[in-house]
């Protein structure tokens, strides 16, 4: 009976300590975020996305963009504003795993009513094939970091105690990269009726995204963009017999070089993995068209609500214009040509390749 007791007594005040330990986590963890809305500088690159969607007008954005770093390094909308009036926001992030693609998308919810979501499929492929037990604890540790931020915002006192920031530029999620190194290999999407077998675990999240956008009222467009180190035909093959199965649009640039005008002298940033500022515009460009045509968007330019957006794509089409001069200087200094230019615009420009992880 005295052990027995003894039992309840020590359940009792494990339940307890749970109990307050996690009143107390989720008292700083509304904290933390609302740090982290208020100054973004706080956070750590990968994560701003997450709390700067949350700053934007509830229910103003039309298009959410998810992915990893191919998503914002290729797709820019400020370009959507200035030609169609489209309302974009791109939440990637580098590295993006397919769980983090799912609590992105619940976040953005929590505030906006897209009527797109397009997701940039090479985070389609991230993942382990046969090792269940690392994609089960990564499961686990993308639902702490979402449900309980301080864990996914814990690098924010590393900003209080040692009055550090992690101040970082962007227009709607979409960072301008001048750089240039030309992917020179060649043709990269070779015919073949090969697939490559998506891990399991996307494919489970995959069913749960898809739930999410129907449940939500967003149409779900499957986005791959040009980029020779992460596509190839096997790839293709399987998003787009996925795409077929569940009823999805599959939009594969890779497979419309030419009709998108990808140049790899002029448009790689880093040797066919990531495309730079020339390259995104015209993928841009050519989405653009194809957002117009197939889904009719509405066009917000003019109205009174999105006065920040007209200002910002001014800021925007300054900055990009200095920054393709940039571009244009280094890529004729071989052939002689000088033109001046300002070295802060050269020092902005290549800032923007700290971004870039794998």
């Amino acid at each position: 009976m005295r052990d027995f007791k003894g039992i309840q007594k020590r359940a009792g005040q494990t339940i307890l300590f749970m109990a307050i330990l996690i009143v107390i986590l989720t008292g700083v963890s509304e904290r933390i975020e609302l740090a982290c809305i208020e100054n973004d500088n706080l956070v750590q690159s990968r994560n701003k996305s997450t709390f700067r969607i949350l700053r934007e007008p509830d229910n103003s954005i039309d298009v959410i963009v998810v992915g990893d770093s191919l998503s914002y390094s290729s797709v820019s909308p400020m370009e959507l504003w200035k030609d169609y009036g489209i309302t974009a926001y791109v939440c990637g992030q580098s590295g993006q795993k397919i769980q983090e693609t799912y609590h992105m998308l619940e976040n953005a919810f929590a505030t906006q009513s897209p009527k797109l979501v397009i997701l940039e499929t090479n985070t389609m492929f991230r993942g382990r094939l046969g090792q269940e037990l690392t994609n089960l604890k990564e499961t686990l540790e993308e639902w702490a970091n979402n449900y309980i931020p301080i864990f996914q915002g814990h690098d924010i006192w590393k900003s209080f105690v040692m009055d550090k920031e992690y101040p970082e530029e962007n227009f709607k999620g979409f960072a301008l990269r001048c750089s240039i190194q030309a992917y020179e290999k060649g043709d990269y999407m070779l015919e073949t009726e090969q697939k490559e077998e998506m891990p399991p675990t996307v494919v489970n999240y995959m069913e749960n995204i898809i739930k999410l956008c129907e449940e939500n009222g967003a149409k779900l467009l499957l986005l791959g963009t040009p980029s020779p180190a992460n596509y190839n035909y096997r790839r293709h093959n399987s998003i787009d017999a996925y795409a077929k199965e569940h009823n999805l649009e599959y939009l594969d640039m890779n497979m419309k070089l030419k009709e998108v005008g990808i140049d790899w002298n002029t448009d790689a940033l880093d040797k066919g993995d990531h495309l730079n500022l020339s390259g995104a515009r015209k993928v841009t460009q050519y989405l653009g068209e194809f957002l117009d045509k197939e889904y009719g968007l509405p066009d917000h330019r003019g109205e009174r609500n999105y006065i920040a957006w007209q200002k910002e794509a001014e800021d925007y089409t300054e900055k990009m214009k200095k920054f393709l001069k940039v571009m244009r200087i280094n890529e004729d200094k071989t052939n002689g040509k000088l033109e001046k230019v300002d070295n802060s615009d050269i020092s902005a420009c290549m800032s923007g390749l700290l971004r870039i992880t794998i």
